[in-house]
């Protein structure tokens, strides 16, 4: 598996290399795409097999699946490209799996690796007892702090003192499952920094305060009840554990230790923020084999592993140490959304097809017989892909499948919050439906809080969430 993983890199680099030039005129041709109108749904087979084998491997050989998951994804991606090389050829399969490397896996995994890493250098010292108003109160932080610092920076800055704070508690994974809710999900949907799928609205032309003004209803809907259930249930397992708050030395005061990297999590935001602000006039692209890489996204991206390097040197290993940093979740991410970007494909393909693709049903159930978008159609579907699908592309197919102009859907204001909260709200409801959820339940396992399985996070997903879902369309979306 070693050699062969760098083989077929070599080789599909190499292809790029030998049909097509480096240049930014290369963008202007036609890319030898795949049609998904042509495609069957066994091509989805791979992608299948992926999520189940996440799913279900860690329960039947959680051994075997800790050591080889990597093996494991790289084998579900070569059973989509391998066969995919005698169906297309060479040419193709290059570029399609380009476009997702340079376009959507590498920015991807940066971005995570730079939050992951300027997070993970902030500790909060002092006593934090787990109490359900103080666990409460990181939840709410945590929320608000989604749509400004993002999901996954909100997420890897709070998950480790949260579990720390509830290290003598009995029961703590419920606290974990809220938190990916609330924190890793919901909490981000207020500005397009706080999710990718916002982010690709606002490139799109939507404009960067409409999010705040129109979902601020349905996010403080999702949240404010979710917090009180939280609360409640947390009040229940305190009680039943009879918890008592420790007496706490005075000197043992609340602080933070590795502060520069608050100032670094500023300059993340700003990188991302930057690279949609970027002039117009001033944006250009070199092509890779006609994928255009733009320079406003490389400049991010170099800036973005700037500030994880000077994250690494600038806080003392003694602190990351103290705050059970390690490598294992960013690894664990990688290697399994390295699986899922390539054998997502080909259904990302069929969808992009529309009426004329195997999934054209889905396409035709977001519409009325007089042309009329359905909003709670287009919620409840755009959220359900983007509970297995990867959530940015899953919101433009539905963005355009509405039209794809974005002054026309900011003035249909219900369509567009239907896309927004269903692309961003139902990436809850499984571990793979948003990449911090899966980087928050590898950190909670490698502290010790034993998280629930695949298909058991959906029971919790399914119960607290879905009857949310059904009022949100009642209130916002009919």
């Amino acid at each position: 598996m070693r050699i062969v993983l760098p083989s077929l890199v070599a080789v599909l680099v190499g292809g790029a290399a030998f049909f097509g030039p480096a240049s930014a005129q290369a963008a202007t041709e036609a890319a030898p795409h795949i049609d998904g109108a042509s495609l069957g749904l066994l091509w989805a087979v791979p992608f299948t097999a992926m999520l189940l084998s996440i799913a279900l491997l860690p329960l039947l050989m959680p051994h075997f699946w800790h050591h080889h998951f990597g093996k494991g994804a790289l084998f579900w991606a070569l059973c989509f490209l391998i066969p995919a090389l005698f169906e297309f050829g060479l040419p193709t399969v290059t570029y399609e799996v380009l476009h997702v490397v340079l376009l959507e896996y590498l920015p991807f995994v940066i971005l995570l690796f730079s939050l992951f890493t300027v997070a993970g250098g902030v500790r909060l010292t002092g006593a934090l007892h787990g109490s359900p108003l103080l666990n409460t109160a990181l939840l709410a932080s945590g929320t608000f702090l989604a749509s400004i610092m993002g999901t996954t920076g909100a997420a890897m800055l709070l998950i480790r003192p949260v579990i720390r704070a509830n290290e003598g508690r009995k029961h703590k994974v419920h606290t974990v499952v809220f938190f990916i809710f609330l924190v890793a999900n919901i909490g981000g949907s207020l500005t397009p920094l706080g999710d990718p799928p916002l982010f690709l609205g606002f490139l799109k032309g939507v404009s960067f305060f409409w999010t705040t003004e129109h979902l601020i209803l349905p996010m403080l809907t999702m949240a404010g009840i979710l917090l009180g259930i939280y609360f409640v249930l947390d009040m229940v397992f305190y009680r039943r554990e009879g918890q008592k708050k420790p007496m706490v030395d005075p000197e043992d005061r609340l602080g933070i230790e590795g502060k520069i990297n608050i100032l670094l999590l500023g300059g993340v935001v700003g990188a991302v923020l930057m690279s949609g602000l970027w002039p117009h006039d001033y944006r250009w692209a070199i092509s890779i084999y006609h994928v255009p890489v733009e320079i406003q996204n490389v400049t991010r991206d170099a800036l973005l592993l700037l500030l994880a390097y000077l994250s690494w040197k600038l806080t003392s290993r003694e602190s990351r140490t103290a705050n059970a940093f390690n490598w294992f979740p960013i690894i664990e991410v990688g290697k399994l959304f390295f699986g899922i970007f390539m054998t997502i494909i080909p259904v990302i393909a069929i969808l992009k097809a529309g009426a004329n693709g195997a999934l054209a049903p889905v396409v035709h159930a977001v519409t009325d017989a007089d042309g009329e978008p359905i909003n709670e159609m287009y919620f409840l579907l755009a959220g359900l892909l983007s509970s297995f699908l990867d959530n940015a592309p899953t919101y433009l197919v539905f963005f355009n499948t509405a039209g794809g102009d974005a002054h026309v859907l900011m003035s249909e204001v219900a369509t567009l919050m239907a896309i927004s909260c269903g692309a961003v709200f139902m990436g809850a409801n499984t571990y793979v439906g948003n990449a911090p959820n899966f980087m928050v339940k590898s950190i909670a396992e490698e502290r010790g809080v034993e998280m629930p399985s695949f298909f058991g996070y959906m029971i919790w997903s399914f119960c607290l969430l879905g009857p949310l879902y059904v009022l949100l369309i009642y209130l916002f979306f009919t």
